[in-house]
């Protein structure tokens, strides 16, 4: 099968498939090394866990692909940490950094000096072409349908081409990525890969608890809803106990500041309640996910998924092509 080649500096996954870091405490060693493993591109997530966490994760994911395959780290420059976080993923030397929620130049001369890629979230055109100026080995475009902090109220597939005219790295479809179907459509758009989160949820391998996978597979159409983050963007996760209470911009007590991020309304504590859900509280912890959750309903091996969307993609390749 003649699938598109995806090539970040050293890194050619056998699928053009990234699976998306989800945090807190989502996807880790375990759901990063099965990807690799596959022929994808796993990333553990950075975010809101402690630094040796982290390590260890990294170094567990390594023993888990035996050194084969390609397992990087997602940092989110709006935490406190973003540094020290990226430095320790550095020293690890993994095998990419991917990051979003904002841009730092530090990143980009850290990623150089370590011989690292460094890989920046964007959702616009502009974006994409300053992270290019700065040193970005790719760039992921994620577009409105994606789960968790949102940076766009656009739909993917309309800024896709906007970012895809704008450098000449390679680009990552990001945002409602399902099926091989929606992966044909970014390719033939000029994507070079997509990256995938929510499906990845409903793995067996993905490190969320069971409560949190059954809360995705048993979402039904308008569970999905936008809440208002503590970090001023908009977010995405599935209708609970918890997104309830914060609607219409009501705030809930915070027991205890943990002052993870730069900035913060300090409206409800978002750290606490996706430790919550880590936890296996999935009605009061906040549950991120896409906006296609609704059409997930199955909990299969990473593999397979991949697998499943390899072979419609190949099918949908061989049909253009008579």
């Amino acid at each position: 099968m003649n699938f598109p080649k995806l090539k970040i500096g050293k890194m050619e996954p056998k699928v053009p498939i990234i699976q998306g870091g989800m945090g807190v405490g989502i996807s880790l060693s375990s759901l990063a090394a099965a990807v690799a493993n596959a022929g994808g591109i796993g990333t553990i997530s950075g975010t809101g866990i402690p630094i040796d966490e982290m390590r260890s994760h990294i170094r567990k994911a390594r023993e888990l692909t035996q050194g084969a395959g390609y397992i990087g780290v997602n940092v989110l420059y709006a935490m406190t940490d973003f540094a020290e976080t990226m430095r320790a993923a550095l020293e690890e030397k993994v095998d990419f950094i991917i990051s979003g929620a904002g841009i730092s130049r530090d990143m980009y001369s850290w990623g150089k000096e370590y011989n690292i890629p460094v890989i920046s979230i964007v959702s616009s055109g502009k974006l994409a072409r300053m992270s290019q100026r700065l040193g970005a080995s790719a760039v992921v475009v994620e577009g409105f349908e994606a789960g968790g902090h949102l940076g766009t109220d656009r739909p993917l597939f309309d800024i896709l081409p906007e970012v895809v005219e704008a450098v000449d790295i390679p680009v990552i479809a990001a945002g409602g990525i399902l099926s091989g179907t929606d992966m044909k459509k970014a390719i033939s758009m000029g994507a070079s890969g997509v990256q995938m989160g929510s499906r990845f949820v409903a793995s067996v391998e993905c490190d969320a608890p069971d409560s949190f996978k059954d809360k995705f597979v048993q979402s039904k159409e308008g569970d999905a809803t936008l809440i208002k983050s503590v970090v001023g963007l908009e977010g995405r996760a599935i209708r609970n106990t918890f997104t309830d209470k914060i609607s219409d911009n009501k705030s809930v007590k915070i027991d205890k500041c943990y002052q993870c991020l730069k900035k913060c309304s300090h409206r409800y504590c978002i750290l606490d309640h996706l430790l919550q859900s880590k936890n296996g509280n999935a009605e009061d912890g906040l549950v991120f996910c896409g906006s296609r959750v609704h059409e997930i309903n199955n909990i299969l091996p990473t593999k397979k998924i991949i697998d499943n969307i390899m072979n419609e993609y190949t099918e949908l390749s061989a049909v253009v092509s008579h």
